[in-house]
């Protein structure tokens, strides 16, 4: 798995707990009266769609790219197993190196 794809993982994790406890923040507060609560309850839901929009693509941006990088392997398996040999050999030598 790459630094990429890794630290999209990471991010949809985040935003989906960001996600998750908003909405629980959200139900505990419900009972708050005032204007700036409501207010504040309203930018927060907003906010909520927001990052649930953005999880959304994130996600299928993701999967997307699983697809396509599945579909250039299965469309050139030889040239795909030279490059994954010669970047292991490369970091075997510089691993070595030190």
């Amino acid at each position: 798995m790459s630094s990429t794809e890794i630290n999209t993982d990471k991010l949809i994790t985040d935003l989906k707990r960001l996600v998750s406890d908003s909405e629980e923040l959200m139900c505990a507060t419900k009972d708050a009266a005032g204007d700036k609560a409501h207010e504040v309850r309203e930018r927060l839901a907003d906010a909520l769609e927001s990052a649930k929009r953005s999880c959304r693509r994130l996600e299928d941006k993701a999967v997307e790219g699983a697809r396509s990088a599945d579909r250039t392997i299965r469309d050139n398996p030889y040239q795909s197993i030279g490059i994954a040999f010669g970047v292991g050999m490369l970091i075997g030598v510089l691993v070595a190196k030190k």
